[in-house]
């Protein structure tokens, strides 16, 4: 039986800014940012890679030389991965990137390179396949609390309810995706386009666009609060992340 993955290319998009991580990142890539002594980005590449992919392209932006020369001192830790790497003199967005990257001729994953979870790929290339969707969303429920007593007006400026604190569950991006390789007529090559505004132009388009929705693990490396509990979990679990 072939693993999930399995001749499914991967792309990893590791050259943001980290603004969120500063002054860490202003001399350091955000993908290299360390979990213990792993950097995030060989975490997911380990977890890819157990899940059967076995072609994976890097787009670079941000300080690329030195996420080049990591990878440069690692060539034999994966056997028989492909690993690629894409670096754009300006950046194009993290959906217009995407333009950059070769031999996109099937069904490909996309993921962030500052994500820390243990999502099963396998149900989200199923998910994908069963509704016929040209984009597949992993999609992870988000609690919101406001701390502050929220006032709800009417026309006049009276006050009809007052919430102290609420707290709302939104279901948000794991910034982890599956597209169908046809999602590439409507990037532009060199031209600027983020994934929020691919996904509205694919909805006025008419196409399908599917949320998957997983209780898994997932921490954005990017704010700092998450960065701190992934140190911690990578420290306790590490083998909750790179194994299947």
């Amino acid at each position: 039986m072939s693993a999930p993955l399995d001749g499914v290319k991967a792309v990893i998009l590791a050259g943001g800014r980290g603004t969120r991580l500063h002054p860490f990142t202003v001399t350091f890539p955000k993908p290299l940012m360390p979990l213990g002594d792993t950097p995030v980005v060989e975490t997911i590449l380990q977890r890819l890679h157990r899940f059967g992919c076995r072609d994976v392209t890097l787009t670079l932006g941000h300080l690329a030389e030195l996420t080049r020369a990591y990878f440069a001192q690692r060539d034999q830790a994966y056997a028989g991965l492909k690993l690629r790497f894409v670096q754009e003199a300006e950046p194009t967005g993290t959906a217009g990137s995407l333009a950059s990257v070769p031999e996109l001729n099937s069904t490909f994953v996309t993921m962030n390179g500052d994500v820390l979870t243990d999502l099963d790929f396998g149900e989200l290339m199923r998910a994908h396949r069963a509704h016929d969707a040209i984009l597949t969303i992993a999609t992870h429920q988000k609690q919101v609390k406001i701390d502050l007593g929220v006032l709800k007006l009417d026309a006049e400026g009276d006050v009809v309810d007052y919430l102290e604190k609420p707290q709302h569950n939104y279901p948000v991006s794991m910034g982890i995706y599956v597209y169908e390789p046809r999602v590439l007529k409507y990037i532009e090559p060199g031209k600027y386009l983020d994934f929020p505004d691919l996904v509205l132009k694919l909805l006025r388009a008419g196409e399908k666009v599917h949320a998957h929705r997983t209780e898994c693990l997932w921490l954005d490396i990017g704010r700092p609060d998450d960065y701190a509990r992934a140190q911690e979990l990578h420290a306790e679990e590490k083998r909750r992340f790179d194994h299947v």
